[in-house]
Formats: structure tokens, sequence, C-alpha cells
């Protein structure tokens, strides 16, 4: 299985996860059989609030489930219709998340999990912001 995992740096498995799937400047993808990483730039981290395309930054790439600490209802939606689940996970790097991941302690994310935006919203490119249940979410 393909991982989508979104980091604040290009680190591969050591890369720092970002708090927002939209917002983050990296996709560490991960083969959770192989263990095979690959590190693409998000070229859609930068957008206004609400318009985020979720599969686009990972476009070209066969990704079977994101794992994240936060995202958007759009995106959310976005990734479903595209057959890519989306699971919560509240560690620090990538690593730490595909360990969670194969161990089978992450759960999908419930829409009503997913960050609805609104006043003090923060989506830093930093990756300080976030949604959902990881650190800095809210």
């Amino acid at each position: 299985m393909k991982l989508c995992i979104p980091t604040v740096e290009s680190a591969g498995l050591h890369g720092r996860m970002s708090g927002h799937f939209g917002n983050a400047p990296f996709f560490t993808m991960v083969d959770t059989e192989s263990g095979a990483c690959e590190v693409v730039a998000n070229g859609g981290a930068v957008h206004q609030h609400g318009t985020c395309e979720a599969a686009g930054g990972m476009a070209g790439h066969a990704v079977d489930a994101v794992v994240c600490r936060g995202l958007g209802r759009r995106a959310l939606a976005g990734l479903a219709a595209a057959g890519i689940a989306v699971y919560v996970a509240d560690a620090e790097d990538a690593a730490a998340a595909l360990d969670e991941f194969r161990a089978g302690r992450l759960a999908p994310m419930a829409e009503d999990a997913a960050c609805r935006g609104g006043a003090g919203h923060a989506h830093g490119s930093d990756g300080a912001g976030g949604c959902g249940r990881g650190p800095g979410g809210h």
C-alpha cells in the first residue's frame, strides 16, 4: 500500500508531519511493504482557504491512503471521491506515522473530525497550524 504523509521538510521518513494536509510543503510517499520513500513538493501548498485541490499535489503518484494530523472537509470529500482513505496520526514524523499505520493504531478520519475553517483558523505554511486531533489542532 502506498501512503502519502504531509511533511514540513524534505527529509524522507525523518520529515516532521505537517499540521494540515493542504498546506504541507511536502508529501512523503511511502510504500508500506518495502519501506521505499519518495518526497514530492506540494505545488498547491500556498492557496486560499477552501480552494485546496486535495489530490492535485499527489498527481502522478498512485496513493492508497493519506496519513495526516488534519485536513478540511472539502479535501476529505475530494480524497474519498478519488478512492483515497484518510487516517489521523498524532506522530512527530513520517517514520512514526508509518509505524502507527503498520501497527493498525490509526483510525479513519470521520467527516465531523475534519476542519471546518472559521475564525482563529491556523494554516501556517510552516506546518504549525492544524486541524483534527493532532498537535496544534483545534
